[in-house]
């Protein structure tokens, strides 16, 4: 039988998605619970690698399992054995040929900043903090130019065992917002993509916060996705303000 999971984590202390050898990852830990339930080893598939210190809020995966469970108890076997930081927010029956990864058609993800001279402990985990002023309107306008289909050569990691770097932008949104907590305004960078590169929203963001500053314009910014050239982007954004907010199916 065939299960879609929902998964939610806190990614600060893992390192990464994908199972790595001696180091805790996201697929490695439920993998390992996964499997003692089901009494052999599984594989966990899911809809994309998150870097290590990047979280999910909507992250999907699926698991093909010989015993019978009905979704509510899996979802509490697997939810009773797990780390805190990690958990099952629903679990579905699928038919076999559903993919995590193949199947989906939209991912969303979410990079959030503090913006204000000191950042809140309650939001440390979970965003960016930039001391500096923002320009939401000029970061907005210049978001405009990442729509599309375009090679993300100079927006990802140098290193990829992809050979394609073209992808297609659908929606590039940022907002800001006040928020009591934090005393502050959070903004959010939501960036829709039918898939994306290692390193590409956080490379995408990092250029938006030089452009929110002063520091790049708009043909800098054309200028790399055109040439692919890495230096012309901005520094890298740190992986804790990263979500991946939502993968769509059909």
């Amino acid at each position: 039988m065939n299960f879609k999971l929902l998964i939610q984590y806190d990614g600060t202390d893992f390192h990464g998605w994908q199972v790595q050898e001696n180091q805790r990852t996201v697929q490695g830990e439920l993998e390992k619970v996964i499997g003692k339930i089901e009494n052999r080893e599984v594989k966990v598939i899911g809809s994309g690698r998150t870097d290590a210190g990047v979280h999910a809020e909507g992250q999907v995966a699926n698991v093909h399992l010989k015993r019978l469970f009905t979704p509510d108890k899996l979802r509490a076997a697997i939810n009773g054995n797990c780390g805190r930081d990690l958990r099952i927010l629903k679990v579905e029956t699928v038919s076999d040929e559903f993919h995590s990864r193949f199947s989906a058609k939209l991912k969303t993800y979410v990079y959030r900043v503090v913006n204000a001279p000191v950042m809140s402990p309650f939001w440390l985990r979970f965003a960016h903090h930039e001391p500096r002023f923002l320009n939401i309107d000029k970061m907005s306008e210049a978001a405009k130019l990442f729509l599309g289909e375009h090679d993300w050569t100079a927006f990802s990691a140098a290193r990829s065992d992809v050979e394609n770097r073209v992808r297609t932008v659908t929606d590039f949104v940022i907002n800001s917002y006040w928020d009591d907590c934090a005393g502050a305004p959070v903004i959010e960078f939501r960036i829709s993509s039918h898939g994306f590169l290692r390193y590409m929203v956080r490379s995408i963001v990092g250029t938006m916060l030089e452009v929110g500053r002063g520091e790049k314009d708009s043909d800098t910014i054309l200028a790399a996705i055109e040439s692919g050239t890495r230096k012309l982007a901005g520094q890298t954004a740190p992986a804790s303000g990263l979500t991946l907010l939502k993968v769509e199916y059909e």
